[in-house]
């Protein structure tokens, strides 16, 4: 039977070449990975990181799954939906009562148990409805932004996986190196823009059944629509980052510039976390600041945190120079009470104090305004006073003298006073 194996047909220094290449080793005397050089070697490794990386961000920001029930059995939305029905029905019971004890207005009464009727329907049947069409949403959002930044060759990923094959410098170790660093950056915004997405959209969901049922009072939407905006603003917060599409085209074909544009988006992911979630997103984003700022000194990062996390005052209702954000527990308690509103209870206003550190790091923004105005208004005060002084001279002066001894025609009237002992005269 012949031999199947063609390197024994071979002998000599070409055999070894032709068993080494039949194993997947290299030749005896190709160039190891140090000879080949950066280039040449760990820059297809570093490349291959840099695809990785792109894939886990798509993935992150806004992946196709998520953590809220996809179905209304769950075991963690079932209690909210059990509580949420029964919440309706109460109110309506409560609402037929009324009605029936008030019969005798007629008209408006039955027109006020008609919509508390078909509105308490609406609210029982959307309450079971919302983690399905929120996890359809979900998806499709998800396939939408992948499609946006995938399909396109203008948008930033796309871009960027480009210029790494066929880029200007995609042979450059500096350039690839920046590349990766900020690509590990925009994977750890991602991260955070994951983690807020992903529980506020449970939170929201969850919520679902407690703020529908408040329909069956009279289908009241304030409280609908509060809801409504803060989950929807949640769910599309990742299109924010195609704002950065229109500057790829005309920066793209340098791996440095799309370092530069990929910076500029993880600004962009710190503002979205800052605005999305007005519970704990602040915080959130004031902490992704605190810990850049302690472990660089580069300031060109801190400028993108500040840009993406800007100074403000928290549980301030004027507006000032630094820009006003409610505290967790202020947005929450805003929103508890056009919740309360939807049900009929009105809750007291809470004031609008600053905090603590609010009110310091006020007192130091506004103490060299102070500083200066309290300056000016000396300066001011001291270029006034010479002028005054100079006109109560010149009226003393234009006043006639009179004589020292008494007038004969008077004997009896006191001297009249001479220039030294005027009296105060008005300016």
């Amino acid at each position: 039977m012949p031999d199947k194996d063609p390197c024994n047909l071979i002998k000599g220094v070409a055999r070894e070449y032709c068993e080494r290449a039949r194993d997947g080793e290299a030749p005896p005397d190709a160039p190891t990975q140090g000879e080949r050089g950066l280039t040449d070697g760990a820059s297809d490794h570093v490349k291959d990181l840099a695809e990785y990386l792109i894939k886990k961000i798509n993935g992150l920001v806004a992946p196709e799954k998520a953590w809220a029930p996809d179905d209304s059995r769950d075991g963690l939305y079932a209690p909210f939906l059990w509580l949420g029905q029964h919440l309706a029905v109460a109110i309506f019971v409560c609402v037929i009562v009324v009605c029936a004890v008030t019969a005798w207005q007629g008209a408006p009464r039955l027109k006020q148990m008609g919509a508390s009727t078909g509105w308490t329907l609406a609210a029982v049947a959307g309450m079971a409805s919302v983690p399905g069409a929120v996890m359809l949403l979900n998806k499709a959002v998800s396939g939408a932004f992948k499609a946006a930044f995938n399909s396109n060759e203008s948008t930033l990923f796309t871009t960027i996986s480009n210029d790494l094959k066929n880029g200007a410098d995609s042979g450059n170790p500096l350039a690839i190196l920046i590349i990766v660093s900020a690509l590990v950056v925009a994977l750890a915004f991602a991260a955070l823009v994951f983690m807020t997405r992903q529980l506020g959209i449970v939170a929201f969901v969850c919520m679902a059944p407690l703020v529908l049922a408040s329909l069956a009072r009279g289908g009241d939407m304030t409280a609908v629509k509060t809801w409504a905006m803060r989950l929807l603003g949640l769910m599309f917060a990742p299109f924010a980052l195609l704002l950065v599409s229109p500057f790829v085209k005309g920066f793209g074909g340098s791996l440095v510039m799309d370092a530069v544009l990929l910076v500029a988006a993880d600004a962009l992911m710190l503002r979205m976390i800052f605005h999305g979630i007005p519970y704990f997103g602040p915080r959130v984003a004031r902490a992704a600041r605190s810990m850049v700022e302690s472990h660089t000194s580069n300031p060109f990062a801190r400028a993108a945190v500040k840009a993406g996390v800007p100074d403000f005052h928290e549980q301030e209702n004027t507006p000032r120079s630094p820009r006003v954000v409610a505290t967790p527990g202020r947005a929450m308690a805003q929103d508890g009470d056009v919740l309360f509103a939807a049900y009929g209870v009105k809750q007291r206003r809470r004031p609008g104090r600053l905090t603590t550190e609010s009110a310091i790091a006020q007192t130091q923004t506004d103490a060299e305004r102070q500083a200066r105005v309290m300056a000016a208004r000396r300066e001011a005060r001291a270029a006034h006073t010479p002028s005054r002084t100079t006109s109560r001279t010149t009226h003393a002066a234009s006043t006639p003298a009179a004589p020292s001894g008494p007038t004969p025609s008077a004997p009896s009237s006191p001297p009249a006073p001479g220039p030294a002992s005027s009296g105060p005269t008005t300016p």
